[in-house]
């Protein structure tokens, strides 16, 4: 039987749940997030796992989050316990390998991992990512450049992508 540690904490946009195994990073939840959260991801994805309060288990995750939201981090260095159908796994490898700053659409996505027919089946897969942040499904846009979807709401995703671009344009005026 598998156990899954969690550690709550508050970062600069709100309270952050994280759910590790021993393979990794498995969930995060957001602030304000829409759907059924941890409890509902459990129950379809390790539903006979024992659930421990661990912070300690999640010090580098908390750590490299917390860095993230701050802007102190670009990438994240975890290992991850990712758990999906095998066409969610394979959207979100894909999602993973956006750069920090950069977006895609869900029509790039789909075309890149060769479904170009799988915009909307993109936008679940996206939907249904346990690691937000780490996977960073929020640098999935529409085709018109508008947001569109995010676990976390269109308020965060928003303020997520502007921390990105400024930091990188910042790196930028640098050099």
């Amino acid at each position: 039987m598998d156990a899954l540690y969690t550690a709550d904490f508050e970062t600069p946009v709100g309270s952050v749940r994280v759910a590790s195994s021993e393979k990794g990073l498995a969930y995060v939840q957001l602030p304000h997030a829409n759907g059924r959260g941890f409890d509902g991801w459990r129950v379809r994805h390790a539903a006979s796992a024992r659930v421990k309060p661990g912070f300690e288990p999640n010090r580098t995750v908390v750590s490299q989050i917390q860095e993230f939201l701050e802007g102190k981090r670009d990438a994240f260095e975890l290992p991850i316990d990712l758990r999906g159908t095998p066409f969610q796994l394979s959207v979100l490898e894909e999602v993973s390998r956006i750069p920090f700053g950069e977006t895609r659409t869900y029509g790039q996505i789909a075309d890149a991992i060769g479904s170009p027919a799988a915009s909307r089946a993109v936008g679940a897969a996206n939907g249904a990512n346990p690691i937000s942040l780490v996977v960073p499904c929020h640098r999935v846009i529409a085709s018109n450049g508008h947001l569109q979807g995010y676990g976390g709401g269109l308020e965060l995703k928003a303020r997520l992508l502007a921390m990105e671009r400024s930091h990188c344009a910042f790196q930028g005026d640098l050099l």
